[in-house]
């Protein structure tokens, strides 16, 4: 049994329930919000804007008192018993003080403790019941706020943003530390659930709901792959005593991500631009095995299961299609457009390196016949030229005649537009620029702990799962009702 499975009381329980919550000099509390909604309302340079901000500082009072009532008495009726195993506490004892920090202001509640002779420990089952951290003050709301904030930006440049957007003044330290054990517990959640993808158990029941989200037709399911570098302290301060080794101190580390999403879930917006309706993600700095588990939980997710072929678009990494083919054997594959046209683009420069025109005049043709599906005549043609050229243009011709040829079977362009799929892998290169933005921004270094945590932390919130991190957000959305 968890503490979800107890009913702590129903509202008739209470005597008066209502007057039990509201503050004692409530009237004074509301009649100061009215005066400074007064004050507003009555200055000719103040506009709605201003009556909002009112509204929010000057209620806070009111709403934190209340806030503390609810809470001492949600505290009051948690059961005497250990929260991870539900065995009875020994030696209860009351009275035991905390204040904690919500987003109305810090609130002081006492709760009772108990000993747990298994673990040897104290415990406090309220904070449990509260959502509290063990041996944390921060309330579930300012948890989330800070893992929402600083995941995608500073937590300096946080700091300001909370405290205009909530009234909370919470430094950048403390936000920082707040968010980091956040994202760790959403790996660890993330761990559990991808774990619990691999199993017959976990696979059925995704099925079973999959069933009841997809349509009847069959689909294809798109996964996209890509990598970029994070910079990391790694032997921070030891790059002296490295390179007098011979060493040199490697600072950038490659982050690991894909991408997952049905073709029929391809729309456009009014503009004519592409856009994807609903898909998932994973991002990971844990290395290509990371990756290769989280992405393939989360395409069981997006129906990897019962989709009737599966396309893989990428750039030409070898890591790329060594993953594609151990852990999506059969899928058809397909190398990004744009990089493969920029490689004819190489050979196209050496030929003509000072006449932009002609390279231009040369390549146009090559394209045209790799867009109609005539890959092997491109490659044809460029063996012949490799034996009628010399020098770098030989060097430059040989090479890229070697990268046609390793991806001969990717280059199905034609079909692609036929079929209505996608050409090039941008649906992963966009986020991997987006996430980018946060943890490869200039003078900034991580640790694997950190950036990977807030990666996350972010996945979480790009895939919609947010609020299996933080309960309390589902009431704010009524779609996860």
């Amino acid at each position: 049994m968890t503490t979800s499975d107890i009913t702590l009381c129903s509202p008739n329980q209470l005597t008066d329930p209502l007057e039990a919550l509201l503050p004692p000099e409530r009237e004074r509390l509301l009649l100061g919000l009215a005066g400074k909604l007064h004050h507003s309302l009555c200055a000719a340079d103040q506009n709605l804007g201003h009556l909002e901000e009112q509204r929010l500082r000057g209620g806070s009072e009111l709403f934190r008192q209340m806030l503390e009532k609810a809470a001492q008495q949600k505290a009051d009726a948690a059961p005497p018993l250990c929260p991870h195993c539900q065995n009875k506490l020994r030696r209860l004892t009351d009275g035991h003080w905390t204040t904690i920090q919500t987003r109305f202001g810090p609130i002081r509640l006492q709760r009772p403790r108990g000993y747990f002779k298994r673990c040897r420990k104290w415990r406090f089952p309220a904070d449990t019941l509260l959502g509290l951290p063990e041996a944390g003050t921060q309330a579930p709301a300012v948890q989330e706020i800070a893992a929402l904030t600083v995941s995608p930006m500073p937590a300096a440049q946080a700091e300001h943003l909370v405290e205009r957007l909530t009234g909370l003044n919470i430094s950048a330290a403390p936000l920082g530390r707040q968010a980091h054990p956040q994202g760790q517990w959403a790996q660890e959640q993330r761990t559990h659930w991808d774990q619990q993808m691999s199993t017959p158990a976990g696979r059925a029941q995704q099925d079973r709901d999959l069933q009841l989200q997809l349509a009847l037709e069959p689909f294809t399911l798109v996964i996209q792959l890509d990598a970029w570098n994070s910079r990391e302290r790694d032997d921070w301060g030891q790059s002296p005593t490295l390179r007098a080794r011979g060493q040199e101190p490697s600072r950038w580390h490659w982050v690991y991500g894909g991408t997952c999403f049905r073709l029929n879930q391809r729309a456009q917006t009014a503009g004519g631009r592409p856009e994807i309706l609903s898909r998932g993600y994973a991002m990971t700095r844990g290395g290509v095995n990371a990756l290769k588990q989280q992405l393939w939980a989360e395409a069981m997710r997006r129906g990897l299961g019962r989709a009737n072929e599966v396309l893989i678009v990428a750039d030409g990494a070898v890591w790329i299609w060594n993953l594609a083919g151990d852990q999506f054997p059969g899928a058809r594959q397909r190398v990004d457009y744009y990089h493969v046209s920029q490689h004819l683009w190489s050979v196209a420069r050496a030929l003509h390196p000072d006449a932009a025109d002609a390279a231009r005049a040369w390549v146009g043709p090559m394209l045209e016949r790799l867009q109609a599906d005539a890959s092997c005549e491109v490659i044809t043609e460029l063996e012949q030229l490799r034996e009628r050229v010399e020098g770098a243009a030989r060097e430059v011709v040989a090479r890229e005649v070697g990268y046609l040829q390793t991806h001969g079977e990717r280059l199905d362009y034609g079909t692609a537009r036929q079929k209505g799929e996608p050409l090039g892998s941008g649906p992963i290169e966009s986020p991997c620029r987006q996430y980018q933005v946060r943890f490869k921004r200039t003078g900034q270094f991580w640790r694997q702990a950190g950036d990977e945590a807030l990666m996350c932390l972010e996945t979480f919130r790009r895939n919609d799962r947010w609020h299996l991190l933080f309960p309390h957000a589902r009431s704010g959305d009524p779609s996860k009702n």
